[in-house]
């Protein structure tokens, strides 16, 4: 069968029969005992998390997530949000669906960005950071993760080429900011808008647009990764200035700008503080725009509670270009057929 409604299409009271991406799958138990599963299913218009109270423990076979599968059941509102009471589902095919359908991703195609990229990377005068760029992001694993990773597993830029969309935008805005203000060192601010989140290479999986961590990515947590990325990178290049590798490492381990939200050092200098302010400011406009995509009609509406913001939004529909992610020839590249995540 091939794929009918959309997450966004559905509507309170819908029967549903149609294929999504298992997202996520936990088995749980009622306070009386009785097993249920807890999934979230989804595609490339967005995702629905409810319920499946009968048949837990043999749906839970069925709902591996990474996988495609046929679900039947019902819309429903609860706490003001939809979500779906699952009744049944089975496995599907793989010439059944087609990757487009499920996999969101950046708007942006790979080729456009790479040139854009190898722009930036020209810009850098300094040649021990000139060379450290071109020797990352031309090393194949992982210019090929860089291309295709999403920027993090919810909220903002958490789909195919998000990170490299987030990083490319991180670098355009850190250049003007570098121009505006005085005594910034604009190829080392360049340099960490490009790197800042290098490790999430490795710690975030997407092969089929289930994002999750991998376990390294769990243990570690990816401004250390990131870190040791560089460090591995720059200590390859003969003569590169330790204390330049020292304040390059640190704008990627304070790029949260916080402790309270990830960061193990704050930062400490100009060039970090700019970038922090940057990432944030940059993740924030993701969010708006995702959600503008989704404004219907053509005057301003208000969004739902966004707790990342912790405010209501008042949002136009995104005007020219607003096309969804994932729905033209030119976008990033989907693989053909991915392979299931576990």
């Amino acid at each position: 069968m091939e794929k009918k409604r959309f997450v966004e299409e559905l509507v309170d009271g819908e029967h549903l029969d149609d294929l999504f991406l298992v997202k996520s799958s936990r088995l749980a138990e009622t306070r009386a005992g009785k097993p249920f599963l807890m999934l979230t299913i989804g595609d490339r218009s967005g995702e629905l998390t409810g319920p499946a109270w009968d048949n837990a423990e043999a749906l839970e076979t069925v709902c591996t997530v990474g996988s495609v599968v046929r679900i039947r059941g019902q819309i429903q509102t609860y706490n003001n949000k939809l979500q779906i009471q699952v009744k049944d589902a089975e496995a599907v095919d793989d010439s059944l669906w087609r990757p487009e359908d499920f996999v969101t991703a950046s708007s942006r195609s790979q080729r456009e960005m790479r040139d854009e990229l190898d722009r930036l990377i020209g810009t850098v005068r300094t040649p021990p950071l000139r060379k450290l760029l071109k020797n990352l992001f031309n090393t194949a694993a992982i210019a090929a993760s860089f291309q295709t990773a999403p920027a993090a597993k919810g909220i903002h830029h958490a789909y195919l080429g998000g990170l490299f969309e987030h990083s490319l935008s991180m670098a355009k805005v850190a250049g003007l900011l570098a121009d505006h203000y005085p005594g910034i060192d604009r190829d080392l601010l360049i340099a960490g808008a490009l790197l800042h989140d290098i490790g999430k290479t490795e710690e975030l999986l997407n092969d089929t647009g289930a994002i999750d961590y991998t376990e390294v990515g769990r243990l570690k947590g990816h401004l250390v990764i990131g870190c040791e990325l560089v460090g591995r990178a720059a200590r390859a290049i003969d003569g590169f200035p330790e204390d330049l590798l020292t304040h390059l490492q640190h704008l990627v381990l304070s790029h949260h700008g916080r402790l309270e939200f990830g960061s193990p050092v704050v930062p400490m200098t100009p060039e970090a503080l700019l970038l922090s302010f940057v990432d944030d400011l940059d993740a924030k406009m993701n969010l708006v725009e995702q959600l503008r995509r989704k404004v219907k009609g053509e005057t301003a509406q208000w969004s739902d509670y966004q707790r990342s913001l912790e405010r209501f939004l008042l949002l136009r529909p995104l005007g020219g270009g607003g096309e969804r992610h994932g729905a033209t020839e030119e976008k990033t590249e989907i693989p053909s057929r991915q392979k299931s995540l576990f």
